[in-house]
């Protein structure tokens, strides 16, 4: 079988442990995870509070499945999204919240929003495209909200080429993804269509590609650490450039290694004289604009969200990779040092 076969079963069934859940669910892309998810906990014709940083799939996955994105501003200390910030966002509409976890930075406040929902009544999805590996205080990311979606798109920590997973521990919501994800078939040797499902599917040589990075992961985020752990000391040092923390008790898989600028300066001109002078590319923003500021989201945004504006123009990502040496860390280090101490 080249589709929905024994490769795939095996990836699902490795990458359930990995989050400690009960299911994970192969799909085609995080962002299809992400809006079969939606689709599954029914938002269609209601409101899901959103993070205005995040990536445009975070949002456009609300809009495809049919609700109405409600932007909230950004957490500071995690750049993912603020309790309180949740619960003014929350009406009688509201169908579901999303959490991100920028960068594989699970926050600290990520319990109390756990609990805010618990207690609401509203279904928490957490969109974990970037947390593969990531944990806080023993717990993983994908295994905090009735449901997540990882992404295995080729920039990720780990990758299957494309594709994506839904985890959960709910045999629903598990049931739901299996039918939406095959065109909505009811079952895979059937056409009785029950749901308004795509062609969602993961390829069994998407599958094997997974099931490798898989099993390489822990070594992947070892290799990520090691550089983030050198960054971490020489930024102790600067004073105009400091790391987004990882809390006590979280484990980051560092998808990015952000540090925030105390000042805003022209990040594009910065980017090209790292690159001309020092031979160091930055890597790319999480995020550059805020989706409130988004064309295409224009009609969905309300009032300015000013800690959003603020620090999406006031970061950068610091290269970081699987099988970086520790002398182009040093080699970046020092291109920082000239620019900003």
């Amino acid at each position: 079988m080249l589709t929905l076969g024994r490769y795939g079963k095996e990836f699902e069934r490795r990458f359930a442990a990995l989050c400690g859940a009960k299911h994970a669910v192969s799909v085609s892309s995080g962002t299809a995870a992400l809006e079969i998810a939606l689709r599954a906990v029914g938002v269609e014709a209601r409101e899901v509070v959103v993070p205005t940083n995040s990536f445009f799939a975070t949002a456009a996955a609300v809009v495809h499945a049919g609700a109405r994105p409600i932007f909230i501003d950004m957490d500071p200390a995690s750049f993912a999204i603020r309790p309180e910030d949740v619960e003014r966002a929350l009406t009688s509409r509201t169908a579901a919240v999303v959490v991100v976890h920028i960068g594989g930075l699970v926050s600290e406040r990520l319990p109390e929003l756990v609990e805010l929902c618990r207690r609401r009544g509203v279904p928490l999805i957490e969109d974990a495209a970037h947390a593969h590996g990531s944990s806080y205080r023993g717990t993983m990311a994908g295994a905090f909200g009735l449901a997540a979606a990882f992404s295995l798109y080729p920039t990720k920590v780990m990758t299957s080429a494309e594709g994506g997973m839904l985890v959960t521990n709910d045999d629903r919501i598990a049931e739901e993804a299996v039918i939406y994800r095959d065109q909505g078939k009811a079952s895979f040797l059937v056409n009785a269509h029950t749901r308004m499902g795509y062609n969602w599917r993961m390829s069994e040589p998407h599958a094997i590609i997974g099931l490798r990075h898989l099993e390489r992961l822990p070594e992947m985020i070892a290799d990520r650490q090691r550089i983030a752990a050198l960054y971490d000391e020489a930024l102790a040092g600067f004073t105009e450039l400091r790391p987004l923390g990882v809390p006590a008790g979280g484990v980051s898989n560092y998808y990015k290694y952000i540090a925030v600028m105390r000042e805003r300066r022209d990040r594009q001109q910065l980017k090209r004289e790292l690159r001309e002078r020092f031979g160091v590319s930055l890597s790319g923003e999480v995020y550059e604009e805020p989706l409130h500021k988004q064309p295409v989201f224009a009609s969905y945004a309300g009032a300015p969200l000013a800690v959003a504006e603020d620090l999406c123009a006031r970061h950068i990502c610091l290269p970081i990779y699987s099988g970086m040496e520790d002398d182009e860390a040093r080699q970046v280090i020092e291109a920082l040092a000239a620019l900003f101490d």
